[in-house]
């Protein structure tokens, strides 16, 4: 008998293991198969807006980012959509121009692209929102440009401003929509309304974890176009992606963005844009490295010379050597981090010439640079803007898709 319960114990044992270790095995399928799924990018998913094209004069607003990702032969947007006889008669283009040639904050010109012959009309030059001229004859405008979802880059105010234009002259726009690299956290203070410009249209943080067709759809909800009007929006959106997909963007956002580390500390050390510090223009470690004449040599171990180069034709401090750091095999962030601005700040014998005017505007308050000249710890500034982010998470709620 007491062999008989022993034998039965083994035999319930044996068939309680079995479901759980399938389970477990399906799981992990699971997890494997989620892992190897690639994302799409609209602009790939030509079906899903094909026919809100066909048969109609298209303007799109695109740049070298604008592709179809087809492995190691990619195809512009632009060229995909007249092989198939889309009636594009216009190309516009945003900050650094529509093959991304342009040095930051360069004026661009319209002009005739060499490899369609379709006329450009450039949205950082002469006018940085389209005139109703510009969209006449019109009947839908596509918008799909890479973004890195930061609050002064400022592809995101050249949407706000064509969304603006096509809602006054009743013009669909359809946003195809593409990953945000630092669409994995939220954080920075919000901008305030002097601080207003074209690096910071809205009251947002620095990063503010949402793609560029979130944002739109954030723009229209929250009715920040002028008068409160609303754009006739779509986004298509993406397939197989979360904000916290890792995603290495395949083509450079913008000259000085030319790897993956520099689009993830570029929130953090953009703001030396404002200051007498380098970020690394005119070098080919740009926003991977930070330096100053005007910092102390003996403070730290590493220095770099800016030269005119390829996006920088004359970087700041050209041809003089910059004391500073080396962020390269630095850990990726998830979060701000302003020690590097704030230890700068300290470390300048001059401080009165640290700060320039711009710094308010990529701040988008006062407040920091007061907080930054007052001796706060990082800490205690990050503290100061928890109220905002937790206020902007609830309303951002309403317009995320994914």
């Amino acid at each position: 008998m007491k062999n008989l319960i022993i034998l039965l114990s083994l035999v319930l044992v044996s068939c309680n293991a079995k479901p759980n270790k399938e389970k477990q095995t399906e799981k992990a399928s699971m997890i494997a198969v989620k892992e190897d799924v690639k994302i799409i990018v609209a602009a790939n998913q030509t079906a899903e807006y094909f026919d809100l094209l066909k048969g109609k004069k298209v303007g799109i607003v695109a740049n070298q980012t604008s592709v179809i990702l087809k492995g190691d032969t990619n195809v512009h947007l632009v060229d995909s959509l007249v092989s198939l006889d889309v009636e594009i008669t216009k190309v516009f283009a945003p900050e650094h121009g529509f093959r991304g040639k342009a040095d930051a904050g360069e004026h661009v010109e319209d002009g005739i692209d060499a490899k369609t012959g379709l006329p450009i009309i450039s949205l950082y030059g002469a006018n940085r929102k389209p005139s109703h001229e510009h969209l006449k004859g019109l009947d839908v405008i596509l918008f799909d440009i890479q973004d890195v979802g930061v609050r002064f880059y400022t592809y995101i105010s050249t949407l706000h401003n064509v969304m603006e234009v096509c809602a006054e002259l009743n013009i669909p726009l359809i946003v195809l929509d593409r990953p945000n690299p630092n669409g994995h956290y939220i954080d920075g203070p919000m901008l305030e309304e002097e601080a207003k410009s074209f690096v910071g249209m809205h009251p947002v943080p620095t990063v503010y974890g949402m793609t560029i067709g979130e944002y739109g759809k954030m723009i229209n909800g929250e009715k920040w176009l002028e008068n409160g009007i609303q754009c006739n929006l779509t986004v298509i959106p993406l397939k197989n992606y979360t904000h916290n997909s890792e995603y290495d963007l395949p083509i450079l956002p913008s000259p000085n963005l030319p790897n993956a580390k520099s689009i993830n500390l570029y929130p953090s050390l953009c703001f030396f844009e404002g200051t007498n510090v380098s970020a690394g223009r005119g070098t080919e470690m740009q926003f991977q490295i930070f330096g100053s004449p005007f910092l102390a040599k003996e403070s730290f171990d590493f220095s770099f010379t800016p030269q005119p180069n390829f996006g920088a034709k004359h970087p700041k401090h050209e041809g003089e050597v910059c004391f500073g750091t080396d962020l390269r095999t630095h850990k990726k962030l998830s979060s701000l981090n302003l020690e590097w601005l704030i230890e700068s700040y300290a470390k300048t014998a001059d401080k009165e010439k640290f700060f320039n005017k711009f710094f308010l505007k990529l701040a988008g308050t006062k407040e920091l640079q007061e907080q930054i000249e007052a001796g706060l710890s990082f800490e205690e500034i990050q503290l100061s803007w928890q109220n905002d982010l937790t206020f902007f998470k609830e309303v951002r709620k309403m317009y995320v898709l994914y």
